[in-house]
């Protein structure tokens, strides 16, 4: 048995990751378990779980990789301080303490966090080959090119090259500062949301605007290259030096100060957002047009943040010449802990691989499960009023009722998954055909802003009727948008046409409105037999009930909190919100039957529950 432990820790969304002979045993981010979102410290307790899971013992590791090189991410922020000198002390002094207490002296935190039970090497491959590993290993190719795009890793912020067999190869980087996923970092500032989180709502706001700022951010803030390199006018960003994202010059460019986090977001955030979003559509596309032409491969596989950018992903399988794309669901920097397993296991240890038709990441769900038992006994344990369905037949064909009848339902069964774009065990459910359901799910149970779209998900052999999608086309993580069919729109009045901006909001656009964004588009995530049994057999039970295979499907969460990992946190969540129904394995818990949970037992959880 050769067991690798890989590790991601100290920046965004720390994790960790077992392989066992090459096969992807456990994942999972330190979020999950600590409830602090995009959780950056050492993954205690992610690292205790894939032990457990796996039944491995630390002394037993072979192997243990971190997810970048610190030494040489240590040498760019150096080199990056003294050429703005003195103007970045004040950066300088903030990022210094805990380089010096603990990232400069990796391999010493790694000991003291394995208890000194870890007698082998620890090894640190680059930023982006981790990332690259990640897209490459786990997918359904024997070869493919290889995209990888974020924010920065040592000194690398776009790397391409190809991956053949057991091997991949990066030929191809863009260096710091110049950065695709920091100049759309610096536009999710600008607009107001939080860097490092808040990027998915600035794709999501931009179908709102125009993008009006396009031309004049090409003119003055970047040079694009036909290839999709580009190099980017510095004065504008303050990323190097400073503790913001944005220069005054940037903000005397585009108009004024950058949008106040909570304030209204007016017609000029969304016009922002849609040129920001045009544009890094435009370099995705460049360089995957470049990168079919040099590699000239079929396949295409990505990874890094901006990968998580689902909208320019369908562009990209729409409109260049692949014929397929598939996405590391864990595309951040989580998914670095098994890019460094999986790039020991083949790339340093040269073992075999051979793709699985449906991809060796098991649909991402490599967390924790409980069993009914302990599902029961937890409810039992707060005095939750429930019944057990007698079967998985019978849970489906009551839950696919309860949503037909529009309840908002909180599905929580089998393994957590891994990564933000991997749903269907920690899910919050409703019906798809209603148009009340988006403001209803995002006001009165997300808590979030009301202009956030929702995501399908839809049978794999149905998605191309409601779809822009090829016939049996796979979609499993939620990383690819699609356009909804004519056949499925529903036309325009002229009040409608005539609507501007957030006055598009909720005017129905298709018979499935609760999933339609206002560009008619939707980011789909397919459901299948093999990967999703138990959500494969619901959506059959809604079908046969209503005629339609498609629900909403997002995250089991609220607002600032991190999608739930254990039944405390789902009935927490349940708790706190207007859901109507949560359903923990075969347990099925109405909200109106809870009058006789005790005050204080509802008191507690809403204490625990935390909204930034």
């Amino acid at each position: 048995m050769t067991a690798i432990l890989g590790l991601s820790a100290y920046y965004h969304d720390s994790a960790a990751a077992l392989v066992v002979d090459g096969e992807i045993v456990a994942a999972a981010q330190e979020e999950r378990f600590t409830r602090k979102k995009h959780d950056a410290g050492f993954p205690t307790h992610a690292m205790q779980y894939c032990l457990d899971e796996a039944g491995v013992a630390i002394e037993q590791l072979d192997h243990v990789v971190f997810y970048d090189k610190p030494l040489t991410k240590f040498e760019r922020l150096l080199e990056t301080y003294l050429a703005y000198a003195p103007v970045g002390f004040r950066s300088f002094r903030e990022a210094m303490p805990l380089w010096l207490r603990e990232k400069l002296h990796l391999p010493r935190e790694l000991d003291r966090h394995l208890h000194q039970r870890y007698h082998g090497r620890y090894l640190f491959p680059e930023h982006h080959e981790t990332h690259a590993a990640s897209a490459f290993f786990p997918s359904p190719f024997d070869e493919a090119a290889i995209l990888t795009i974020d924010g920065v890793g040592e000194w690398s912020t776009t790397s391409w090259g190809i991956g053949r067999g057991n091997r991949i190869e990066l030929s191809h980087v863009l260096r710091f500062p110049h950065s695709l996923g920091l100049l759309y970092s610096a536009f999710t500032y600008y607009t107001g949301f939080k860097v490092n989180s808040g990027e998915y709502k600035v794709m999501g706001l931009a179908p709102y605007g125009q993008p009006v700022y396009r031309d004049l951010i090409l003119k003055h803030v970047l040079d694009l290259k036909e290839d999709g390199s580009f190099r980017l006018d510095m004065s504008y960003f303050n990323y190097c030096q400073g503790l913001t994202m944005t220069s005054e010059k940037f903000h005397r460019l585009l108009g004024g100060p950058p949008r106040s986090p909570e304030t209204w977001v007016t017609q000029r955030d969304m016009d922002l957002a849609a040129s920001i979003q045009a544009i890094t559509e435009e370099i995705m596309l460049r360089i995957a047009r470049h990168l079919r032409k040099q590699t000239r491969m079929k396949n295409l596989v990505l990874a890094g943040g901006v990968a998580l950018n689902c909208v320019a992903n369908g562009r990209i399988l729409r409109e260049t010449d692949f014929e397929n794309v598939w996405i590391q669901p864990a595309a951040g920097d989580a998914g670095g802990a098994l890019g460094g397993a999986l790039f020991v296991w083949h790339q340093l240890l040269d073992q075999p691989r051979t793709p699985r038709t449906k991809d060796s990441q098991k649909g991402s769900f490599l967390g924790p499960a409980y069993d009914d038992d302990t599902l029961a006994a937890v409810l039992e344990q707060h005095g939750v009023v429930y019944h057990t369905c007698a079967s998985e037949d019978d849970l489906c064909q009551e839950v696919s009722r309860l949503l037909a009848e529009e309840n908002v339902v909180a599905w929580f069964q089998g393994r957590m998954e891994f990564g933000p774009r991997a749903l269907g065990s920690r899910s919050i459910l409703g019906d798809a055909r209603s148009p009340r359901m988006q403001s209803v799910m995002n006001q009165k149970i997300k808590f979030r802003e009301s202009f956030r779209p929702f995501a399908p998900i839809v049978l794999r052999e149905h998605a191309h009727e409601y779809f822009e999608m090829r016939h049996e086309e796979d979609s499993p993580y939620m990383l690819l948008v699609a356009p909804v069919r004519q056949e499925v729109r529903i036309p325009s009045n002229p009040d409608q046409d005539a609507a501007f901006g957030i006055d598009r909001l909720n005017q129905p656009r298709s018979l499935i409105p609760a999933v339609t964004h206002v560009d008619y588009s939707a980011r789909v995530q397919t459901v299948d037999r093999e990967r999703h049994p138990l959500l494969h057999r619901l959506l059959r039970c809604f079908q046969r009930r209503t005629g339609v295979p498609v629900l909403i499907n997002t995250s089991f969460n609220v607002r600032g909190e991190p999608i739930v990992c254990t039944p405390h946190d789902a009935l927490r969540c349940f708790l706190a919100t207007e859901m109507d129904v949560l359903v923990l394995g075969r347990q099925i818990v109405h909200k109106r039957d809870q009058k006789r949970v005790s005050a204080a037992a509802r008191a507690q959880h809403l204490a625990q529950f935390q909204l930034d």
